[in-house]
């Protein structure tokens, strides 16, 4: 049934677009045809007013020709100036709107509601197609111009932190437990940082891969289990316990990308779990995949949240009280969409499950 309906509806579209071209075909043929007949009108006239009289033949036919020619030329492109500016009134919009984009204002929308042709569904798609990319346009702007602002500040903050606490140790006069907390506080800081850039070379790494390479076969739980080995300080801070429920389990993927995933997944199921709250694990085997699922307790993410949290500089928590640039879940998203899997999430009752799809091999 639904593939009768697509090849209906596919029938339906390329009918109604059939028809806008034959449309534009008689507009044409009715200025050609018009040009014609009002040439041969006004030499008629010239005949009948004896503009030719005593014009040997061989000439007088000449002249006849080159007028009919002239009049044609001109009647025609005086009237496709005058009937073209309807017809193409739409494809200007379209192309001022389009000029408008490029020229960087997203806030551009078309509409054909007050043109004749609006009732043609070509011409309702193109508004529809093209108001969507604009607003997709300037929603992904909005989100860019928000994430360079608190990359900004994220950034900036442990630099000043780093900064103050060297001019600290520089002039001395402390004590030895001052200095190791000093110290620690500027290797927090380093950490931070260097956790920040490398999630950005990450992501353009990600983003410019289309073919996924360099793939081999290791064991997924060591892998996974790594991770969270390499979360230790984030987890032992705010007192986390993880629980670890699943065998052992192999699979051929790209190794340094995959980690990427899970170091993504453990460090946000950590960032929103409340103080002393549990982390779950668990990977299983169904069919020829493994599905991975992170779970966390805490603030359920909200329904008008969850269709962008997977987009790049999105941040759920816009108060920005967690840690985070907003492309964590970005790359987790190309990495696994890279190696034909899928990621999904459910977030209700206190409750958050991330589950990673990942084939077992990979076919070429």
């Amino acid at each position: 049934m639904k593939k009768r309906r697509g090849i209906k509806a596919g029938f339906q579209e390329q009918t109604q677009r059939f028809s806008l071209v034959v449309l534009l075909a008689i507009v044409c043929f009715i200025v050609l045809l018009s040009a014609v007949l009002l040439a041969i009108g006004l030499v008629f006239l010239l005949i009948r007013l004896n503009v030719f009289e005593g014009v040997p033949e061989e000439i007088r036919m000449s002249n006849i020709v080159l007028i009919l020619i002239l009049t044609s030329a001109v009647m025609g492109w005086a009237l496709v100036l005058l009937l073209g500016k309807f017809p193409l009134k739409p494809i200007n919009l379209l192309v001022d709107g389009l000029n408008s984009l490029a020229a960087g204002n997203f806030k551009t929308r078309i509409s054909y509601k007050k043109n004749l042709l609006k009732n043609f569904q070509t011409f309702r798609e193109i508004e529809a197609t093209f108001n969507k990319l604009a607003k997709e346009l300037e929603s992904t702007e909005m989100l860019r111009s928000d994430f360079i602002n608190n990359f900004s500040h994220e950034f900036k903050t442990p630099i000043v932190s780093i900064a103050g606490f060297a001019k600290l140790l520089k002039k001395g006069n402390l004590s030895e437990e001052q200095k190791a907390q000093y110290l620690e506080a500027i290797e927090e800081e380093s950490m931070r940082l260097a956790y920040m850039a490398t999630n950005i070379l990450n992501m353009t790494k990600v983003e410019n891969q289309e073919i996924l390479s360099d793939i081999t076969e290791f064991n997924l739980s060591e892998q996974v289990r790594f991770a969270v080995l390499l979360l230790e300080d984030k987890w032992v801070k705010k007192n986390v316990e993880f629980q670890l429920d699943f065998d052992e389990y192999t699979i051929e993927a790209n190794e340094e990308l995959l980690k990427q995933v899970w170091i993504n997944l453990v460090d946000n199921a950590i960032k929103f779990s409340p103080r002393g709250a549990e982390v779950s694990l668990d990977i299983h085997e169904v069919g020829s995949s493994y599905h991975v699922s992170v779970s966390n307790r805490g603030q359920d993410i909200p329904n008008d949240k969850q269709k962008k949290l997977f987009n790049k500089f999105y941040q759920a928590d816009e108060s920005h009280a967690q840690e985070g640039n907003g492309i964590g879940l970005a790359i987790v998203k190309k990495i696994v969409d890279l190696h034909d899997g899928k990621v999904s999430f459910q977030s209700e009752n206190g409750l958050t499950v991330f589950t990673v799809e990942l084939p077992k091999k990979q076919w070429f």
